[in-house]
């Protein structure tokens, strides 16, 4: 099979152009869209076209990791209350919407559509995949949800006491209690702007509908096949980046600096669903961005992390990205074995060499884990080190400490795997090989990824790979993974529980990013450490290709509106 693909690399080789020759930015989507509508979109395919239909207030700082935010629709930051509690934007002015046979021509953005969009993801007819970014947040807004109900008259004549539009251009949210994520959350697809001509017109129904600012609008929409979109020529919400971190400086992506948004004429989205498919159009320039699945990295990459010769040859560039996706071992800490032995939960941190996880099941792409917080959020310390490392004698003399020397009067450990695919299957087999070094017996429970997902929401596991991706890069989005007040059917699904971990939780939650809540992590991390409900395994890194003729593309899991920086060099 290798030297099946090799040769049709070869073939394809031989037959591309050049160089970019129209205006054209063309990427694959590996399933169909599930939704247009902000208010629903939360998975990585229905984000691409809708990142760069929507806007927010608030988007990522393109060019700078940790992740920082900066204003799009807002004119600026915010103002706040002494007591935090009360937010109060303004609003760019003349931001016009894409014409829609709904609205007006020439609708320009207003501030009473941010409390439409909010309101939406309350309604409940909306069904709002991001109705928790505010549940139990802002002033009125579950009591306004219980008495609208699904009557779409009283969704606009009913106020919420905590969202007051002060003018065309300037509103104000206040809070319940301080929640300095919220600016995180006007940052995300769930809060761009919806006018009310819009909602009225469809009658809520914005699967197929969209009423965007951002710098690119659909011209042609199959879900499950193609998207054509094309540059808004009213676009005026953003430019180029002026600043930078220092791998920005480096690959020079600060040429641009300052410059009008967007660059390409047009976007065209396919869907592909094998990633073979996939991979044969990118060689052949017909995408030009291709994240490698783990069926092509021994096609692409050397052992050791690098680009094929051959694959170079083709002026193709590589990026090795963090992620905000990562993965540990994990206990359900109510269970009576696991859950009320720490020796026993060291034996097994010790027991389970990572570094040959992470070659065998990611071929060397993943970063071993050294914290419980992901590089890229404020507070992350690369120099933080864990508390357990691969050592067979240790693990042994903690198995014995545990009161179960060489394994003897350990009942079998039940291992759950998240899904039914093969490779699933062997990771459980490698974690179940590796205890047995030591004398622990592990049966290996195969799941479909739903029924895994049942057993965890019902606190039923032992024993399993826990993980996690990112909603915004704040360490608040972690540690809500340990606190009591989350238990199953929450997103606690190790059941732990520390009333000091939980005391300091409280406090972390309505603090800003600086020392004083950088030392809270530390403090938390130390509890959690010591406890040992996770053994870190890894950071998820991925690898991805583009073509040379692409300029000015860096890649981050988590900013979704990036294509308008993007520049296609034609000369």
């Amino acid at each position: 099979m290798k030297f099946v693909l090799l040769s049709l690399l070869t073939l394809f080789s031989c037959t591309k152009k050049d160089k970019k020759e129209d205006n054209t930015l063309s990427l694959s989507l590996s399933s169909g869209i599930s939704t247009l509508d902000p208010a629903n979109c939360y998975d990585t395919v229905c984000s691409v076209p809708v990142s760069q239909v929507y806007e927010t207030l608030f988007e990522m700082e393109y060019l700078k990791r940790p992740y920082t935010l900066r204003p799009l629709l807002a004119e600026s930051f915010p103002t706040i209350s002494r007591d935090r509690k009360t937010y109060t934007f303004k609003i760019k002015k003349d931001v016009r919407y894409h014409d829609s046979e709904f609205l007006p021509a020439g609708r320009t953005l207003k501030a009473a559509d941010f409390v439409n969009q909010i309101k939406r993801l309350a309604f409940l007819p909306t069904a709002s995949q991001g109705w928790w970014l505010f549940d139990e947040k802002i002033k009125g807004l579950n009591d306004w949800r219980n008495s609208v109900g699904t009557d779409l008259e009283k969704f606009f004549k009913t106020d919420v006491a905590g969202l007051r539009v002060i003018d065309d251009h300037t509103f104000e949210i206040e809070l319940i209690q301080p929640y300095p994520q919220l600016l995180y959350a006007l940052a995300m697809n769930f809060t761009a702007p919806i006018p009310e001509e819009g909602i009225k017109g469809t009658k809520n129904e914005l699967t197929n509908n969209f009423f965007g600012t951002g710098p690119y609008f659909i011209t042609h929409y199959n879900q499950n096949q193609e998207v054509l979109l094309k540059k808004n020529p009213h676009y005026i919400s953003s430019t180029y980046p002026t600043q930078g971190d220092r791998y920005a400086n480096e690959k020079s992506l600060l040429k641009d600096a300052g410059a009008k948004l967007p660059f390409i004429e047009n976007i065209r989205l396919t869907v592909m669903k094998e990633t073979q498919t996939a991979w044969l159009n990118f060689m052949k320039k017909k995408i030009d961005i291709m994240t490698l699945s783990k069926d092509h990295y021994h096609v692409a990459l050397t052992p050791e992390g690098k680009l094929k010769p051959e694959i170079i040859q083709d002026q193709i560039q590589l990026q090795a990205s963090p992620t905000l996706i990562y993965w540990w071992l994990q206990f359900n800490m109510k269970d009576p074995v696991v859950g009320k032995n720490i020796n026993l939960r060291r034996a097994i941190a010790h027991a389970v060499n990572i570094d040959k996880y992470i070659e065998i099941f990611t071929y060397n792409i993943a970063q071993r884990a050294n914290s419980i917080y992901p590089p890229g959020i404020p507070g992350y310390s690369p120099s933080q080190e864990l508390p357990y490392k691969y050592d067979l004698e240790l693990a042994k003399q903690y198995l014995e400490k545990a009161g179960y020397p060489g394994g003897k009067g350990l009942p079998a450990l039940t291992y759950d795997v998240r899904g039914s695919e093969t490779i699933q299957r062997q990771m459980g087999e490698y974690i179940k090989q590796e205890l047995a070094q030591i004398g622990i017996q592990v049966n290996v429970s195969l799941n479909s990824f739903p029924a895994f997902l049942e057993k965890s929401r019902k606190g039923d596991l032992q024993f399993w790979q826990g993980g996690w991706v990112l909603d915004y890069p704040d360490a608040e989005n972690v540690l809500q993974l340990l606190n009591s007040a989350n238990l199953p059917p929450g997103p606690n699904s190790s059941s732990y529980t520390n009333a000091e971990f939980d005391q300091l939780f409280d406090v972390l939650r309505t603090l800003e990013d600086g020392p004083e809540k950088f030392e809270l992590m530390k403090k938390m991390e130390e509890i959690v450490n010591k406890d040992l409900p996770w053994i870190m395994q890894y950071y998820s890194r991925n690898y991805v290709l583009s073509h040379e003729y692409l300029k000015n593309y860096r890649y981050s899991d988590i900013i979704s509106n990036h294509l308008k920086y993007l520049k296609i060099q034609t000369k």
